[in-house]
């Protein structure tokens, strides 16, 4: 049995590029809850971590065992390759080897980043995630879910929501044992919904009237330019709902079942925890 990180080097901090996102910050919780020191990536950290700034990537390094890597805002928009492959050789290059990636089911530039991650001398293991299902309450999705209409460019496709918990649990074994040096996951929840499925869920268990709306590409991006979303984040999304969400990903995985030894948690699990919370009916006090 190989030894863990923890181990290995307990006086040493895991780098969370992206420390204070969706998955990020849940990784950060569950090392601290182990005891593990972390170091937070992110522009308002000290030392900051910027993509936009390869200048405050060594210091962030500097020091650390190892480093989970998210890029903002998705590996498919342009650069975000070279990027992820410039910090994985600054990190092996500076003593870092461990490098855990959070990629994306069925993006073509995403795989990229995989391949860049792969070739470049690190301990790595990729968690490709399909959608998350915060996506509809930690998102720009929440305010039409509390609007009472989610309007995508989406049809009738099936989607496997998988929960960010899931994923954060993965990772922190992944960044912590030994075990998982070379493995990807494609993690995946239990079962396919649509999006009018997870708005129906989602409807039904704060027994409000929430609707589901499947519009064309243009008029999505119309209603996200009437909300002044920047050009290029318009157009990564609609490349995300339109390309990703074409089928692709219509099938299961078991990524979360080979990391954890456990099943995934389903879409109803989520959701019933998040409308306990309130922030589906406005509600919710934080």
């Amino acid at each position: 049995m190989t030894d863990s990180i923890d181990k290995t080097s307990p006086a040493k901090p895991i780098l969370i590029v992206g420390g204070t996102g969706k998955t990020g910050r849940r990784v950060v919780d569950r090392l601290g809850a182990q005891g593990v020191p972390v170091r937070i990536g992110s522009r308002s950290a000290n030392p900051s971590f910027d993509w936009e700034d390869r200048s405050t990537w060594l210091p962030a390094l500097e020091g650390v065992h190892a480093a989970y890597i998210t890029y903002y805002p998705d590996l498919a928009v342009p650069g975000a390759t070279e990027a992820v492959e410039a910090l994985a050789r600054l990190a092996v290059a500076n003593g870092v080897k461990r490098l855990v990636l959070l990629s994306g089911r069925g993006e073509h530039e995403a795989q990229r980043a995989e391949k860049a991650l792969q070739a470049s001398g690190a301990d790595w293991t990729i968690v490709r995630a399909s959608w998350f299902a915060q996506n509809f309450s930690e998102n720009v999705m929440l305010d039409s879910i509390l609007a009472g209409e989610l309007a995508l460019p989406v049809g009738n496709v099936g989607e496997p929501f998988i929960d960010t918990d899931d994923i954060a649990d993965v990772v922190a074994a992944a960044l912590t044992d030994d075990r998982h040096i070379g493995q990807l996951y494609e993690v995946t929840g239990p079962r396919l919904l649509t999006f009018a499925d997870a708005v129906a869920e989602i409807a039904k268990a704060t027994n409000r009237d929430i609707r589901y709306l499947t519009i064309t590409p243009e008029q999505f991006s119309e209603g996200l330019a009437q909300e002044q979303i920047p050009a290029d984040l318009i157009a990564l999304l609609n490349e995300l709902f339109t390309e990703v969400l074409d089928g692709r990903n219509e099938h299961l995985t078991d990524g979360v079942q080979r990391a954890l030894g456990r099943a995934p948690r389903d879409f109803s699990d989520y959701v019933q925890k998040t409308a306990a919370t309130g922030i589906w009916s406005g509600t919710s006090k934080g």
